[in-house]
């Protein structure tokens, strides 16, 4: 130890940086490696990454929904109220002592968004918009009697929104979000926004429920609502009934088509079809060489598949003979060797939908990939700088009706 001081020992030798020229005091940091430090990410890591991002990606859209449906009708009820009397401030008015303190803070985030530039849409130059799904939330509760002319039920809008709240927290923190969670965000999503008014008013809009995701960006996928990886997964989502039921127009074509034959009853049946549902139904024929081939290509026993086919066009012909117009329940055959099996449901319409299975050489077709669609009466896939193409659904449509005019009716 010197007079002048301590001096410091000199750091470790043998480390890159390392000269003469260090002075003897100097200290050398340690490098990365020396203190466990490990910046790179493997495939792993980047692909739980990936799957967060998607999951808050899915919620943030369905939040931003229900925000922004609120934020209206918040200002459809109160502001004729609190505006004539307290102009541009009528948001802090209607927020009352109770809320000052949040109201007051959005009123402080706003004038630091304008003077940093931040408002890019003018529409946005309110307090409103700086108010935040609970604080909106509060608004309503806190002025109910105005609400409560348009909702049934405030407990079921507060539920909602209670189920919302966790998915809202994660998200805005961007921490992990479960599937589980997803899912249940999106169910009260969806409900908020029926409640709130928000629906599309197409009457078959329960059948399957336009996704946020989809309606954003689901030309994309060419028509396509989900994938599952067989039917018994597509059931559990979508059940025959759901399909089906409220249908004005059923076409369906495949090799014994189970999934409406035995899973949606024939008395059932009948009260779709004289509720004015047409119904065309395309057997593969149960006598052709293209059975036996199928039956060959799954293991099957000789006449195993064509008696199930059989027996199920017995059936259909049995509820069409119970109808006082037969005719609007058709039944044909075809001789060709089966592609994909197809229900196309509501097909002429902007709201029909499609479940679509190709037929793969081992697997039955409760065992196939299937492939939901949602149609949109014959409307065009635009995509950005590209030409327009025609929609997965309108292929299958189109590829039933030449099959149809093909085919054979049965007596």
């Amino acid at each position: 130890m010197s007079s002048g001081g301590l001096e410091l020992p000199p750091g470790d030798t043998g480390h890159a940086g390392d000269s003469a020229d260090i002075p003897p005091g100097a200290v050398s940091l340690a490098r990365p490696m020396e203190i466990g430090a490990e910046l790179d990410w493997g495939a792993d890591a980047w692909s739980e990454v990936r799957t967060r991002a998607q999951r808050a990606g899915r919620a943030y859209i369905w939040l931003n929904l229900v925000e922004q449906r609120l934020r209206a009708v918040v200002a459809a009820v109160l502001r004729p109220i609190y505006e004539p009397v307290h102009g541009e401030e009528w948001v802090v008015a209607a927020a009352g002592p109770a809320g000052q303190e949040w109201v007051q803070r959005a009123v402080a985030v706003r004038e630091v968004s304008r003077r940093k530039g931040y408002l890019l849409d003018p529409a946005d130059d309110n307090v409103l918009s700086f108010l935040t799904l609970p604080q909106l939330r509060e608004l309503m509760v806190q002025h109910w009697p105005g609400f409560e002319p348009y909702f049934d039920d405030r407990r079921d809008v507060e539920l909602a929104l209670d189920e919302l709240e966790v998915a809202r927290n994660v998200v805005s923190r961007n921490r992990a979000l479960s599937e589980t969670v997803l899912a249940q965000a999106e169910r009260a999503s969806a409900r908020l926004l029926e409640i709130l008014g928000g629906g599309n008013g197409v009457p078959s809009a329960a059948r399957l429920r336009v996704d946020a995701m989809e309606d954003l960006v689901g030309d994309r996928y060419a028509d396509v609502v989900s994938v599952h990886p067989d039917r018994v997964r597509l059931q559990r989502q979508i059940p025959a009934e759901d399909l089906f039921g409220g249908a004005r127009r059923v076409d369906a074509i495949g090799i014994g088509l189970n999934l409406l034959v035995q899973n949606f009853s024939g008395r059932r049946l009948i009260r779709l079809a004289e509720s004015g549902c047409r119904i065309r139904l395309v057997f593969l024929n149960p006598a052709s060489s293209a059975v036996k081939r199928r039956e060959r290509e799954l293991g099957l026993k000789k006449g195993e598949l064509s008696r199930s086919v059989e027996m199920n066009i017995l059936h259909m012909r049995r509820v069409r003979s119970k109808l006082r117009d037969p005719g609007a329940f058709e039944i044909h055959v075809f001789d060709e060797t089966p592609r994909f099996t197809a229900y196309l449901v509501d097909g002429d319409g902007a709201d029909g939908l499609a479940v679509v299975q190709p037929y793969l050489r081992r697997a039955r077709g409760m065992e196939s990939p299937v492939l939901v669609l949602r149609g949109a009466a014959g409307r065009e896939v635009v995509r950005s700088g590209q030409e327009s193409e025609i929609g997965l659904f309108q292929t299958y449509r189109e590829e039933f009706e030449l099959l149809w005019a093909d085919s054979r009716p049965v007596s």
